[in-house]
């Protein structure tokens, strides 16, 4: 897991600093972060310091965030590891050549000496349970330091090393949470698609049911059967929208964490992957060659039917040799499905539905649904197509989810078509002013 550091730690560094300048008598303390937790001991690690004391303090070009040798070439006393005093550098990488190094001090006039080590230096890990998190590195040229002195320093090192390996486990514990609500978030996604496309095929049912019942004679004993599947249809609508009540969350219960404003961070945390899509109809299917009219059949007889029900007119106007699409089946009648239902469910009593197959655009083949219609309000078409999201029509007693389009929305786009909308419809003979109506044409590249 990559470090981080919160405005609380880099506080709590800058006090414990104070305690080794001010009662110590250090002229120069650093607190470096790894920029990974390692195991220790460690010989090799990437540090990056996040507090310097003072803060005039310069560190010679390529410290800043270097690779460096932690233990090798250092002389070891007890836990307290001491720079040998020919290398003037805070930190030295094993690679580095004594001539190097003095060519490179030599190249940069502008450091200040007095902030360059050159004895009495300490150099502490800050290591807690096993895992190596960084160094405290301080110093003073005035004396050397006595026995005590190095264990209040050894103190101060290991309150840091609590401190960041608590500030760690948040920052875990912060991901942890972030995750989970992007787990919740996936699968409430999830399950409203199943359950939108869950209550079209039911809708269907419900109305083949009442078509057999009119066409049954009274004593017919297959009436009790038709009976059966119309309540059984009534019930699980019900249950439909129990449960839609039941797992119904808020904008804030879905709304993502956001760390407090005054937060800042010295390395970048987790990197997330790209969020992997929703299960929707047609998940894994190949596009393929097919005709609009052939996948239009067997959706107009359930369409027939519920417009029968409902006492609305549907009319047809389908060429049967318009040039072949590409396309993913399942996912476009799930399309095709979506947006009919639509049209059947706020076209008012009377009210008429169009659709022609056979739309001619560039390189691609269209499909138009039209219905006269109320329309849709100009605020609300810029938002078709967000999940959820019902407009005008969420002050009606139509019920709905705000998930027709934006389903259909996603599918065309994976199948590298597009979705126009017109309301008023483009249809000047369906429609009339009391009845402006709305257009949808899905477009589908050509074979």
């Amino acid at each position: 897991m990559l470090m981080s550091a919160s405005s609380d730690f880099i506080a709590l560094c800058r006090e414990q600093i104070a305690l080794l300048t001010q009662g110590l008598g250090a002229t120069l303390s650093i607190v470096y972060l790894t920029q990974e937790l390692v195991e220790a001991p460690s010989s090799e690690a990437k540090l990056i310091p996040v507090v310097i004391y003072p803060e005039t303090a310069l560190l010679p070009p390529g410290e800043e965030t270097a690779e460096v040798t932690v233990v090798h070439k250092q002389l070891q006393v007890g836990n307290v590891f001491i720079l040998p005093n020919d290398r003037r550098r805070l930190l030295t990488a094993e690679s580095e050549s004594p001539t190097s190094s003095q060519q490179s001090e030599a190249s940069q006039p502008h450091l200040k000496e007095e902030y360059l080590f050159s004895g009495n230096q300490i150099v502490l890990p800050l290591v807690y349970e096993g895992v190596m998190m960084g160094l405290l590195v301080t110093g003073r040229q005035d004396r050397a330091w006595n026995e005590h002195e190095e264990s209040q320093i050894q103190q101060i090192a290991q309150t840091l090393a609590i401190a960041c390996i608590l500030d760690q486990r948040r920052a875990w514990f912060e991901e942890q949470l972030r995750e989970q609500q992007i787990l919740q978030e996936k699968q409430r996604d999830l399950l409203d698609n199943l359950l939108h496309q869950f209550r079209n095929p039911l809708t269907a049912l419900r109305t083949f049911g009442k078509l057999l019942l009119k066409r049954l004679r009274p004593g017919d004993s297959n009436r009790d059967v038709a009976n059966s599947i119309v309540r059984e249809s009534d019930r699980l609508q019900e249950l439909l929208q129990q449960f839609d009540q039941v797992i119904d969350l808020t904008e804030t219960d879905l709304a993502p964490l956001h760390l407090p404003e005054h937060e800042v961070f010295v390395e970048a945390t987790i990197q997330k992957d790209a969020k992997p899509p929703l299960l929707l109809p047609g998940t894994g299917d190949k596009t393929v060659d097919c005709s609009l009219a052939d996948i239009l059949e067997p959706l107009l007889i359930s369409a027939k039917a519920i417009a029968q029900e409902r006492k609305l007119k549907l009319i047809t106007e389908i060429k049967h040799n318009s040039p072949l699409v590409r396309a993913n089946i399942k996912a476009l009648r799930e399309v095709l499905t979506n947006i009919i239902d639509n049209a059947l469910k706020y076209t008012p009593t009377g009210g008429k539905i169009l659709i022609q197959a056979g739309q001619e655009k560039a390189n691609f083949q269209g499909i138009a649904i039209s219905d006269n219609g109320p329309g849709i309000p100009p605020e609300d078409l810029e938002h078709l197509g967000e999940r959820h999201y019902r407009g005008v029509q969420a002050q009606t007693e139509i019920p709905g989810t705000g998930l027709g389009l934006a389903i259909a929305k996603q599918l065309i786009e994976q199948m590298q078509g597009k979705i126009e909308v017109f309301s008023p419809a483009i249809n000047s003979k369906l429609t009339s002013p009391n009845a402006p109506g709305t257009t949808f044409i899905i477009w589908l590249p050509k074979v």
